[in-house]
């Protein structure tokens, strides 16, 4: 039988405050266990938390991005269960009031465009962190990450495929690191996915049994994991048996999922109002002027490239799903108004230099100054681009200006024809056999002598006055 794939995705994304969402110990990732705790994150009789207010403003910026209605009444619910890292043995969270609702985002996905819909977005305290295997046979716990605030974001099942969740990921980080709510480290938890899906015989309305995916921690991850569950799940099925609802962990080591436990449904929590904290109202004034806050998003950013600068799509993606990279391509596009050229180096020479020693690009030793100064060399022709691509391994390490590089080493260019033409003559005379093949109309025979006078010159020759030269000289 051929089955469709529905999928649904909730990601929770930390927000990138200085302290917790109820009280105010600080948020700093891998501080020593249990130093960033207090009787609030502790659960501590008698202890009373409090809304943190920033928390609130991104969250509400987060919903604006994703196309979101803020609720103007929103309020805290305690979602009941028990688990060593749950000190308080609840957890606060949104239920009936959540703060965003009926959102959407819009990808591109195989040339396709399609909408998925964000069902809610809301606020929620983390849990701590259990440490198995630190010792024989038992397990410690961390709650410094207790009280955490987070912003759990919810889509409809409105995904079919690996591709399209993986995408649909890729788009939500990408948007709430372009509004700094959360710095999108998925190995540090501070966005996890877990991906719901299930099958059903194609034609068919109803869903099929869900199944929900944790413990995955890269996009790659994602799509692997999503494509044994999809295999696992169809050979059950056409095998004759069921699906359980349940929670799988993606094994890495054995690229499969495992059972971690059945699945609770909504009532198993026993959501109610939690009783320490007031409704929470937002005034519509309020939330309009973040409206107007917002920045220019990744996917505006992007046909914007398309449009003013005469990108390829690609280019545009590649260059706008970091907000740094974009600026950075901006200011070099500013100083050396060639955008694909820019375009080029930014994706290649730089993003190979950055990755290679782990750099953001907001740190680059080479600034948007130095690549536009090294671009203008090879634009007046005082290096060749081959020249200019071997030296910026130096330039990127060296922090050096490319034009002092050029001169300690002696890499000026050779435009001076005199010179040219002693080297081009030494070059046929040394290649008589592929004289006489151009001479027959083996044209491409030039791009071998033009290399061969490029070595002669040691790189240094103006490629382009080499081309004309040879021309003349062959007739």
């Amino acid at each position: 039988m051929n089955y469709e794939v529905v999928i649904g995705v909730e990601v929770h994304a930390q927000l990138r405050t200085q302290s917790k969402m109820f009280c105010g110990c600080g948020t700093a990732f891998g501080r020593a266990p249990n130093s960033q705790t207090c009787p609030v994150c502790l659960g501590l009789p008698g202890s009373l938390p409090v809304i943190n207010k920033t928390a609130v403003e991104m969250a509400v910026r987060a919903g604006l991005a994703l196309n979101c209605t803020i609720r103007s009444q929103n309020r805290f619910a305690r979602k009941n269960y028990f688990y060593p890292d749950l000190p308080k043995g609840y957890q606060i969270s949104q239920y009936e009031a959540p703060i965003c609702e009926h959102g959407w985002i819009e990808l591109a996905v195989g040339g396709a465009k399609k909408r998925v819909r964000v069902r809610r977005a809301h606020l929620e305290e983390d849990a701590g962190k259990n440490l198995h295997g630190v010792g024989a046979g038992r397990s410690l716990v961390d709650l410094n990450r207790a009280g955490t605030p987070l912003l759990e974001i919810v889509t409809e099942p409105d995904m079919r495929s690996a591709d399209e969740v993986v995408a649909y990921l890729k788009a939500l980080r990408d948007i709430l690191m372009y509004l700094e709510v959360c710095d999108g480290n998925m190995e540090e938890g501070s966005f996890r996915c877990e991906p719901n899906l299930s099958l059903r015989p194609v034609g068919q309305r109803e869903y099929g049994v869900k199944v929900e995916l944790k413990n995955i921690n890269s996009f790659k991850f994602v799509k692997d994991a999503i494509e044994y569950e999809i295999k696992r799940q169809t050979k059950v099925l056409n095998e004759g048996g069921t699906i359980t609802q349940e929670t799988r962990l993606w094994n890495l080591d054995r690229g499969e999922t495992a059972v971690m436990r059945t699945k609770e449904e909504a009532h198993d929590y026993r959501y109610f109002p939690d009783p320490d904290l007031v409704p929470l109202k937002l005034e519509q004034e309020w939330i309009d002027a973040f409206q107007g806050s917002l920045p220019e998003l990744p996917a505006a950013r992007a046909r914007r490239f398309v449009d003013d600068y005469g990108l390829p799509e690609y280019d545009a993606g590649v260059l706008t799903a970091a907000k740094d990279v974009a600026d950075y391509f901006e200011a070099s596009v500013k100083l050396f108004p060639h955008p694909k050229t820019v375009s080029n180096w930014v994706m290649g020479e730089l993003t190979r230099e950055l990755n290679n020693t782990g750099t953001a690009v907001a740190a680059s030793p080479v600034s948007p100054e130095r690549l536009a100064g090294l671009l203008q060399l090879v634009e007046k022709g005082t290096v060749s681009l081959k020249v200019a691509r071997d030296i910026f391994p130096e330039l990127y390490a060296s922090g050096k200006a490319p034009e002092q590089i050029v001169q300690d080493k002696g890499l000026t260019q050779v435009s001076d024809e005199a010179a040219l033409v002693g080297m081009i003559d030494q070059v046929l005379a040394n290649n008589s056999t592929q004289v006489e093949q151009f001479k027959q109309g083996k044209v491409q025979v030039l791009g071998f002598l033009v290399g061969q006078v490029m070595k002669a010159s040691g790189g240094k020759a103006n490629p382009g006055k080499v081309n004309e030269l040879l021309k003349t000289k062959l007739g």
